[in-house]
């Protein structure tokens, strides 16, 4: 097996709350929308179709009033454990990354891995320095967290 771990970023991050409530959160679009995205990001749904070869198309409103358009095709979903989709701002744009979301429960609590593969290193490190990356993702899991507590 080919390493990958250069063109990777790995985020994880233990919730206190069961394996069924996180994956509501990741799989009913009223509430994904409440959550997805850093701190201060807000999203429009223009589609939500979860299941394998469903579409997600969105667009994160960034507050400093910038638009980031996103598409999301859905390859693989193991419900409660496993989402793996390829992630763009266009649908002809799906080489962006692939992120494979892994959900485990540990005594009550859920451990949430997010893989980002991307094609290159470049490409990797190029969303890392111009779009922080790495904590842009902390703070989307740190919301996931805050909106995992008001569903409890």
């Amino acid at each position: 097996m080919t390493d990958t771990s250069e063109r990777e970023i790995v985020q994880e991050r233990v919730f206190e709350a069961p394996l069924t409530l996180v994956w509501k959160a990741w799989s009913d679009p009223e509430i994904l929308l409440q959550w997805w995205g850093p701190t201060g990001f807000t999203n429009t749904f223009k589609q939500f179709e979860f299941k394998v070869g469903g579409v997600w198309d969105f667009t994160m409103h960034g507050p400093d009033g910038v638009d980031y358009p996103n598409y999301v095709v859905y390859n693989e979903i193991q419900e409660p454990h496993k989402i793996v989709f390829t992630h763009g701002e266009k649908s002809e744009d799906l080489d962006s990354f692939q992120n494979t979301v892994e959900m485990k429960e540990e005594a009550g609590k859920t451990r949430v891995t997010m893989r980002l593969l991307f094609p290159t290193v470049e490409r990797r490190n190029l969303v890392v320095e111009k779009y922080g990356a790495l904590e842009g993702g902390k703070q989307t899991l740190a919301k996931l967290a805050e909106q995992l507590q008001k569903m409890r």
